[in-house]
């Protein structure tokens, strides 16, 4: 593996710690329990899910907890079932303590990703995406910090930079699932030109040419037959389904065949 493809996740990740534990820093108070975007969570909830996720990956086991989690409306699956162990088991837990908690586990995982041999992450292990190289692995790990920074910054309107080396690497996940957003879920015909410009941050032009099934390409054959344009920090959250295209409808202008475009951004929901 070239380490030039490691370092810039490593350091993505390791930045994307440091920013969390700034913001967590600046919580005090009832600050800690201000309801977040995702159902059912707090701040204090989306911490504790942060040091749960970390704790798996250092081999810690999930907390005791006396409820039956599978049974919360919002828990839909096992992966939903696991995370709520943790953030049950510390719900206990003060806001210092929480903080603790995170730089303590943080700093582990620092130790150990720092010191993994380029073997260790070209090996395939299980992610939420499936099968996948550990260095993969990191990447989702920088995508899903990243939205829950942004999921704790607007519970508590404390707005960041939402570009720079750890929101592009992000996006890449996002950017992944984009040919799927737009074929299958948005149903784009065979034969639409698909361009989704983003304006914002993480400015750029993603397109999408559907024949027989959607890819996104670096160019399109021939002019667009949808374009849809918005600002990249609304994308993100449509693609967290952190919010819907209804409630921002003024926010996203749409062009050529409109029908495809507004079935498109109603269903770019993508969480891992």
């Amino acid at each position: 593996m070239n380490a030039l493809q490691k370092e810039p996740i490593l350091d993505a990740l390791f930045e994307e710690w440091d920013v969390l534990d700034e913001v967590l820093s600046s919580l005090s108070g009832d600050a800690w329990f201000t309801p977040t975007a995702l159902p059912g969570w707090t701040v204090h909830d989306v911490t504790a899910h942060l040091i749960g996720t970390e704790s798996l990956l250092a081999g810690i086991s999930a907390p005791h907890t006396s409820i039956d989690v599978r049974g919360l409306a919002h828990v839909r699956n096992e992966i939903g079932a696991f995370n709520e162990e943790w953030v049950e088991g510390l719900r206990g837990c003060s806001g210092p303590e929480m903080l603790e908690r995170f730089r303590a586990i943080v700093a582990r995982r620092r130790s150990e990703l720092s010191e993994m041999t380029d073997e260790e992450f070209e090996a395939e292990t299980t992610t939420p995406v499936g099968p996948a190289p550990y260095l993969r692995f990191m990447r989702i790990r920088v995508f899903d910090c990243w939205m829950h920074e942004l999921d704790l910054r607007d519970a508590l309107a404390l707005p960041g930079n939402e570009g720079g080396l750890r929101a592009e690497t992000a996006f890449e996940e996002i950017a992944g699932a984009v040919a799927f957003l737009v074929g299958k879920r948005g149903k784009a015909p065979d034969g639409s030109r698909i361009t989704l410009e983003l304006t914002g941050p993480l400015a750029r032009n993603l397109h999408v040419a559907v024949d027989g099934r959607a890819a996104v390409v670096d160019e399109l054959p021939s002019e667009a037959t949808t374009t849809v344009t918005l600002d990249s920090r609304l994308f993100t959250r449509l693609a967290g389904g952190r919010t819907t295209a209804a409630d921002h409808r003024d926010e996203i202008a749409l062009s050529g065949d409109t029908g495809v475009g507004k079935r498109i951004v109603d269903n770019l929901a993508f969480t891992i």
